[in-house]
């Protein structure tokens, strides 16, 4: 975890919310200058509060989901912003007295003293595809959900498997005449018209993403894409959601953000279990996940060295092996400009 190293006058701590903000200045002498409630909608006097300390404040605030408009306010306006991770602001949440005043100046002061823990603000240029893309991946767990459920219709009714997922949606007149209760039809049916929506939707959704993001990151799109397995979907998911691959300072950290190592808890010598398994970035833990599965079944000399992890740590953790190991070259590859290399890939 990264921590705010003060270097201006003056420290300013916003306590965002979805209709009103309260913001705190407080000085080199640590006393409060100001404390004011705004409407998210006056600006002009947001503006007009910090304007008498530009370019010696620093704009602070919690990573929620109101954060957007102030950063590219402050962004705007020629003011450094700072965004706080919600996890590790435990001065906030575990106060005993809690409310808007004192929250704000609680992050103003966490800032002051250097103990401000840092989330990374996304670039607005990428910020709403970045979201777009993760709305996509939200109807896709949704579809999956659907063709679950009539998979498990089938086994209720003791029939034969239905085999690969595109059996399910495609021969609909098949798996009409698996059933008898019309109740479990009319079920199946509500599935499938709510799959073909989704299928359409989806598909729409991925035919704007390519069009849009392709403006972006065309020479590192193609250095995502030299690894066969992984096309447009999910090298665009990757690049949106790193954003900046220099942030991170070493492989180990780059995956760990991606949720793709194990944290073991360690006390006077002694290993006690494990934890932190949900810091980071899902998403990327999700992609990197997907590409595992595609990158052995389009790569026949991955697939080989693949069953030889399942044969010695069963299929899951070798999944979990091969999704690290895909992190670890695909930030190679973005910091070194450099195509894939299956020879190397396979020689660590």
């Amino acid at each position: 975890m990264r921590f705010y190293k003060p270097h201006t006058k003056f420290y300013c701590g916003i306590d965002v919310h979805s209709r009103i903000i309260y913001v705190c200045i407080i000085g080199e002498n640590k006393k409060v200058i100001l404390h004011r409630k705004l409407g998210n909608l006056e600006t002009d006097k947001l503006l007009a509060i910090l304007k008498p300390y530009r370019n010696n404040i620093v704009v602070a605030c919690e990573n929620t989901f109101a954060w957007y408009w102030l950063s590219d306010f402050c962004v705007e306006h020629g003011f450094e912003f700072i965004l706080g991770h919600p996890y590790y602001m435990k001065a906030i949440s575990g106060s005993k007295v809690k409310n808007d005043k004192i929250d704000s100046e609680k992050i103003a002061r966490l800032v002051q003293a250097g103990m401000f823990p840092l989330a990374y603000a996304c670039s607005k240029e990428k910020r709403s595809l970045r979201d777009l893309l993760r709305r996509r991946l939200y109807y896709v767990e949704i579809r999956a959900k659907l063709i679950a459920h009539i998979q498990i219709l089938n086994y209720q009714a003791n029939k034969d498997s239905l085999g690969r997922i595109s059996n399910v949606t495609a021969k609909r007149v098949d798996l009409y005449e698996r059933f008898e209760d019309e109740a479990v039809k009319r079920s199946v049916d509500a599935n499938l018209k709510t799959i073909d929506f989704y299928n359409k939707l989806i598909n729409d959704l991925e035919v704007y993403i390519r069009s849009q993001a392709r403006a972006f990151n065309r020479k590192e799109l193609s250095i995502l894409q030299s690894i066969n397995g992984i096309g447009d979907i999910i090298a665009l998911t990757i690049l949106y959601e790193v954003d900046d691959i220099n942030r991170f300072e070493s492989v180990q950290k780059f995956s760990s953000y991606c949720r793709l190592v194990r944290c073991v808890h360690e006390s006077a010598g002694k290993k006690y279990g494990s934890g932190g398994k949900k810091m980071g970035n899902v998403y990327l833990k999700r992609v990197f996940s997907e590409a595992a599965i595609f990158v052995t079944k389009f790569n026949p000399r991955i697939e080989k060295h693949f069953k030889k992890l399942e044969s010695k740590k069963g299929k899951m953790k070798a999944y979990s092996i091969l999704a690290h190991k895909i992190a670890a070259v695909v930030y190679h590859m973005l910091k070194s400009g450099k195509v894939f290399d299956i020879d190397r890939f396979l020689a660590h």
